[in-house]
């Protein structure tokens, strides 16, 4: 037996964030810019991420505010540069950008399902391919997916997006075999029912079918939603995680709501 000796982190530890405009991205952004990570904020929505840069650098943090859009593999290439021009080489990476789109899989046209593999799993790809060299290098980094638990438990209607959330997690088991021995950890954060952005802007004929489905199937056990700062909370303990352990998968589920006993009806029956 023996055990290997790894060098700690370095003090400092820039990180970019993918979909940092709203809920996980922004709160995980928030949550390492106070802890001292210098991050790189990258979405399609500029005027967000500016505002959050701001808001981090104002309350002592670094930051800066990069358009991405993971679909567009140009977009990637630029993103990085320009993040570890900004700040250095990354040593910290979050890939959660994404949105939703729902119905019934066999009446949604082709497109529709083609762009939620798009941004959710190739976009990831996109951006582990453009990153994780650079890491393998170094012998050392953190590279966080976003999963869902959409891929345990998979909710209809949802066909595109559990079908994009799977080969998330699936290619990060491929990854996490191919980069053994490098020094580089990838890990999956999968969050349960969180209240983000994602599906607000649903009207009621999409919202009202999906979740009577949801709750003829089970799926929807009490009321309570994480939010977006119980997400970044995981990703920071993976990526605050001293070397030579790994967390490899983080699971994170809404607490129910505490039920009060009938102190009345107990009462009674004594």
């Amino acid at each position: 037996m023996s055990t290997t000796k790894f060098e700690p982190h370095p003090q400092r530890r820039p990180a970019i964030i993918a979909g940092a405009s709203s809920g996980i991205g922004a709160a995980t952004a928030e949550l390492l810019g106070a802890q001292g990570f210098p991050v790189a904020l990258g979405a399609r929505r500029v005027d967000k991420i500016e505002a959050l840069a701001a808001k981090i650098n104002e309350a002592g943090g670094e930051a800066v505010a990069l358009e991405l859009d993971v679909t567009k593999p140009d977009s990637v290439v630029q993103f990085v540069k320009s993040a570890e021009a900004a700040l250095g080489p990354i040593e910290v990476a979050v890939s959660g950008a994404g949105d939703l789109a729902a119905g019934k899989t066999h009446e949604m046209d082709p497109e529709t399902f083609a762009a939620q593999v798009d941004v959710h799993l190739i976009g990831a790809e996109r951006l582990y391919r453009a990153i994780v060299p650079g890491m393998v290098s170094r012998t050392r980094g953190d590279f966080v997916f976003i999963g869902s638990d959409v891929v345990k438990v998979p909710r209809m209607r949802l066909g595109p997006y559990v079908a994009a959330k799977a080969g998330v997690e699936a290619m990060v088991q491929a990854l996490q075999a191919e980069l053994e021995g490098t020094g580089v950890r990838v890990s999956t954060v999968r969050p349960g029912q969180v209240l983000t952005g994602m599906g607000m802007n649903f009207d009621p004929e999409t919202v009202g079918p999906l979740l009577d489905d949801w709750r003829k199937w089970g799926h929807i056990r009490h009321s309570n939603f994480l939010a977006p700062e119980d997400l970044a909370a995981a990703v920071s303990a993976v990526v605050n995680t001293p070397r030579g352990s790994h967390l490899s998968m983080v699971e994170v589920q809404p607490e129910a709501p505490i039920v009060t006993p009938d102190v009345s009806s107990t009462e009674e029956k004594k």
